[in-house]
């Protein structure tokens, strides 16, 4: 039986990837801050889940959390680093905080480094090893660099350049692993509603998680170093190349 961990996964998408990834049959570890908050709610999942406290800002969670798994279960197939915060609403570019800076860094980059470090160990186990890093298009340089594109008129310093980072951080591991056969790609869920955003997207936790669960589902022939997004995020249903099941790198 495969084994996952799913970090920032009490609700919204990291929920719902848990709760895929558990019905796939894999034994999935629930990564969150609040054990009393969940345990209720993933004795209701399917298959076996695992609530695991861990707060990725924290090191002796980290490490406690390593060693549970390495103890329990011998090793990682899958890694989802999905916490993830956007804390500067309201704040223009040159006025948002740098305490809110500080924090958004700490969870959605230091925390998925961290996370990565401590699991590498056992994600060496896994024949794949599979990473996959929640990230999104407010990181990409292309777009922002592009003026006039939504991503760019959207100025979130702080989410958008970790998020910038976490995709440099996606490449910089995958080159690291790639002899280790640990495959390690960031995805793009698309614009959810969840309670990072104050619930304006377009998308249900259930298609957000779409990405994520197929690449934690990839085999020995699986990609790495890449961004995904799903076509049906913004193609046109009458182009061929969009179909139901194709992903392409962004």
């Amino acid at each position: 039986m495969q084994v996952a961990l799913v970090t920032g996964a009490g609700k919204g998408i990291g929920r719902e990837i848990v709760r895929r990834l558990a019905s796939e049959g894999m034994i999935v570890y629930m990564g969150v801050r609040d054990l009393a908050r969940v345990r209720d709610d993933a004795r209701g999942l399917p298959g076996e889940v695992r609530p695991l406290r861990l707060d990725v800002t924290v090191r002796e969670h980290v490490e406690a959390a390593a060693e549970r798994v390495s103890g329990e279960a011998g090793r990682l197939d899958v890694l989802v680093n999905n916490a993830g915060v956007m804390l500067e609403w309201g704040h223009p570019v040159a006025e948002v905080p740098m305490d809110v800076v500080r924090r958004t860094y700490e969870v959605n980059v230091l925390g998925a480094v961290a996370v990565t470090q401590a699991f590498v160990p056992l994600l060496r186990r896994a024949r794949p090893g599979r990473v996959v890093n929640v990230s999104s298009p407010l990181g990409s340089l292309s777009l922002l660099s592009d003026f006039g594109s939504l991503v760019a008129q959207r100025s979130h310093l702080a989410y958008g350049s970790s998020k910038a980072a976490l995709n440099a951080v996606t490449l910089l591991f995958a080159k690291a692993l790639a002899g280790d056969g640990i495959l390690v790609n960031a995805a793009n869920p698309g614009l959810v509603a969840t309670d990072l955003n104050g619930g304006n997207g377009g998308l249900s936790v259930e298609e957000g998680a779409e990405v994520p669960v197929r690449l934690a589902l990839l085999g020995e022939d699986g990609f790495t170093g890449r961004f995904v997004g799903d076509w049906r995020r913004g193609t046109p249903a009458d182009r061929p190349e969009a179909s139901p099941d194709a992903l392409v790198a962004w």
